[in-house]
């Protein structure tokens, strides 16, 4: 009865009209938080603490960014202001001062003469949330032969620059970890100039589909049940549909896989960490992955993917490729639909189409 007694102020008056409260939404459009942007900023300053480990991983990147730069070679224009969005260790920088070698149009080989892309920039503003990341190479020889401003901020999802400031963005290899996109792609069309470009690389959905289904083949078989422990990955049929919507004009997407074969699970794994890459989803599984887990994946992946004649075992990385133009006075449009004057049997040798 004492028990009671005490619960009775709590219990609302039968005449008391009863008060129901709803859930009401913020203003704004509601932001998914897919990573966790504090452990992706200590996992890549980790990683570029070890600065001898950190830069013999940077093959991957080093790669993807030069292939990125590569694509300016069809834009007969300069830059005179450019933004690297989501530097890492200045990569493009890097790739822009190496230089392209000029193939014979006739015999498809070397010529002697090559390429720098960097006499086309006026000055590179690599921004990234890692101090210790940006600034890992800065006594490289690449920085004294390209204006290079390094800038630190707190988050690639919020760009502290005004609209019409830069000539070009380019983004090699970052913005898969962002968790608004459309936003960040509407803020890169703002801050560019009108008729300039927004070329990007990014990972793709099926980056890594071999470790991402073994660990979850291993998962099963020794926990009983699946954790995410691979990030999730943007497809290439949305990006488009992304450009679009954020103001893009002229889209070109295109897609690449890069196959990097390793001797084991274990060396991909520790390279992805070295590199910064590893997992930053937001309900990942706390603590590392259990050893017997991992030696379970080793076997699976083995069996699953393992190519007979190699040695060792291949990593499927998915690169999708882009580029945007802001709207611009005089730009080039496409043709209407139905304007061509050609018929396409014609050039195909005529004749019916048929399965």
């Amino acid at each position: 009865m004492s028990a009671l007694r005490s619960f009775r102020p709590l219990l609302r008056s039968s005449l008391a009209p009863a008060r129901r409260t709803y859930a009401s939404q913020t203003s704004g459009n509601p932001v998914l938080e897919i990573f966790n942007r504090k452990t992706k900023h200590i996992q890549k300053d980790r990683a570029a603490q070890n600065v001898e480990e950190s830069r013999k991983v940077d093959y991957l990147k080093d790669e993807v960014a030069m292939r990125l730069c590569e694509r300016l070679l069809d834009i007969k224009r300069t830059f005179p202001n450019v933004l690297d969005l989501g530097a890492n260790s200045c990569n493009i920088a890097r790739a822009l001062t190496t230089p392209i070698p000029n193939l014979d149009p006739d015999t498809g080989a070397e010529t002697h003469d090559a390429t720098t892309l960097s006499d086309r920039i006026g000055n590179l503003t690599c921004v990234e949330t890692s101090p210790a990341l940006l600034n890992r190479d800065i006594d490289l020889p690449f920085n004294r032969n390209l204006p290079i401003s390094r800038e630190v901020i707190p988050d690639l999802e919020s760009l502290p620059y005004q609209p019409n400031t830069f000539d070009a963005v380019l983004s090699s290899l970052s913005i898969h970890w962002i968790n608004d996109l459309p936003s960040l792609l509407a803020q890169v069309n703002s801050i560019l100039k009108p008729d300039c470009p927004f070329i990007a690389a990014m990972f793709g959905g099926d980056t890594l589909f071999e470790l991402r289904t073994s660990l979850q083949l291993a998962d099963l078989e020794r926990r009983g049940g699946v954790s995410p422990h691979v990030s999730p990955l943007a497809d290439v049929r949305d990006v488009g549909g992304l450009l679009t919507k954020a103001g893009f004009k002229m889209l070109t997407v295109d897609v690449e896989d890069i196959v990097v074969e390793y001797p084991d699970t274990f060396a991909l794994m520790a390279d992805l960490q070295a590199m910064g890459e590893n997992s930053a989803i937001m309900q990942r599984e706390a603590g590392p992955i259990s050893r017997d887990v991992l030696l379970a994946n080793e076997a699976i992946y083995r069996q699953l993917h393992k190519e007979e004649d190699s040695r060792g075992i291949p990593a499927t990385f998915r690169l999708i490729y882009m580029i945007g133009w802001k709207e611009g006075e005089g730009q080039a449009q496409p043709l209407a639909r139905g304007s061509g004057q050609v018929n396409l049997k014609d050039i195909l040798g005529g004749g019916d189409f048929r399965p």
